[in-house]
């Protein structure tokens, strides 16, 4: 039976769980959001679908809907620019394949991160970070720069996880890596060949609206991400107007990645959130 999604219910369209970088399991992530009152969340770790059939499984048994979903990454404009995945198959084969690809990329670059550590004198090493993990990394998992930083602060060499950003990690700073990747379009036509509907992540974080406008025209993607942690209400009119013009979905989630050094990372599961009727859009789009 499908189900019909409405304007009373509250959805977080962008959660992470430990099978990227997030610090819940998804069952986790799912039970905080029954906590807070939220009807559903979508499940988007980061160039891996391994924690949708948890989530799932945890909706089913506590009443929350769960929408499989991915966060695919790829690169534009000399930029590293996100884009979501939302109701496509988790099981799919030839989705499965090419994010094992996208996950041995991210791996390169991990190294050549702690390479770059290393060569400022930070006594760091993949394993470490690893081990930080307190449990054996699955192979359909995905190691990011969040599990970096949480080292660099353990270590001592960040405050917490935005100073390990804004020290080492964020783009143009001296630990920050880039490995060749592949265009938001071939990543939105993956999400749509997995019978999903894709979704323009955090436009806001890229400051450079100029290039989010030629990546909607290019992929033509069924929706962008309004409502995020990092956008304030200006970015929120901004590219809600975007999303009118080009006929987008105005998508929106916390982007939430649990709790590092009592700081939560980028906003608290259910502090962005949209109505069902989104979702039902989102639905529709990806012809479910």
């Amino acid at each position: 039976m499908t189900i019909k999604y409405d304007a009373s219910q509250r959805f977080d369209l962008h959660t992470h769980s430990r099978a990227s970088d997030g610090m819940n399991t998804p069952a986790e992530n799912v039970k905080l959001a029954q906590e807070k009152g939220v009807s559903g969340l979508g499940v988007t770790d980061h160039d891996t679908v391994a924690g949708v059939k948890e989530a799932v499984e945890e909706g089913a048994r506590r009443g929350i809907a769960v929408i499989p979903g991915v966060e695919i990454s790829t690169r534009a404009g000399g930029k590293d620019i996100h884009v979501l995945g939302y109701f496509l198959d988790a099981e799919d084969p030839v989705l499965l394949q090419r994010l094992a690809g996208l996950r041995e990329t991210r791996e390169a670059r991990n190294g050549q991160i702690i390479q770059k550590l290393q060569g400022l004198g930070i006594p760091i090493s993949l394993e470490e970070v690893i081990a930080g993990l307190g449990r054996q990394l699955r192979p359909d998992e995905s190691l990011g720069r969040p599990h970096i930083a949480d080292a660099l602060v353990r270590k001592g060499y960040a405050a917490d996880m935005r100073d390990a950003f804004d020290r080492y990690l964020a783009e143009g700073k001296p630990g920050y890596a880039s490995l060749p990747r592949i265009a938001p379009e071939e990543a939105m036509l993956w999400i749509r060949e997995a019978g999903g509907a894709p979704v323009l992540a955090h436009p806001g974080l890229y400051g450079d609206d100029a290039l989010v406008s030629e990546i909607l025209e290019r992929g033509r993607p069924a929706g962008i991400e309004v409502y995020h942690s990092d956008h304030g209400p200006e970015e929120e009119q901004r590219y809600l107007a975007l999303a009118e013009h080009y006929g987008l979905i105005p998508t929106g989630g916390s982007d939430y990645h649990g709790v590092r050094q009592g700081v939560v990372f980028h906003g608290d599961l259910g502090g962005r959130c949209v109505t069902g009727e989104i979702v039902e859009r989102l639905r529709k789009a990806a012809g479910k």
